[in-house]
């Protein structure tokens, strides 16, 4: 059902997987309060469409560098999720209800390119 009425949401078991669909990864910045209990539904309808890949929260961790001074952790990203879509504005409508997103919060797609 789409988070908002009128609204479509994107149907990947629609689209040909001969097709070029492509992976994103949204990745949520720390920068807004989100509705932890918002996250299943949101989760649970991106699974329906047959788009959803995966996702997890991101932890601690360190950055590694064989030599020379290391970066500082990229602090700010607090989760991913990967996502198959036909083009970049489609994986944009999939924000619709995430909870981060809908908070005011930033969500950062990026393309995963394919290397075979």
């Amino acid at each position: 059902m789409p988070a908002n009425p009128g609204q479509t949401q994107p149907d990947c078991f629609a689209i040909s997987w001969e097709a070029d669909m492509a992976e994103y990864i949204l990745l949520m910045h720390n920068d807004a309060l989100d509705d932890e209990k918002a996250w299943e539904p949101y989760i649970q309808r991106l699974k329906q469409t047959g788009c959803f890949e995966g996702g997890s929260a991101i932890g601690d961790g360190v950055c590694a560098r064989k030599s020379g001074a290391t970066p500082s952790v990229t602090a700010h990203l607090t989760g991913y999720i990967r996502i198959n879509a036909d083009s970049l504005a489609q994986a944009k409508s999939m924000l619709t209800g995430n909870p981060l997103f809908e908070a005011g919060g930033t969500v950062e797609i990026r393309g995963l390119p394919r290397t075979d």
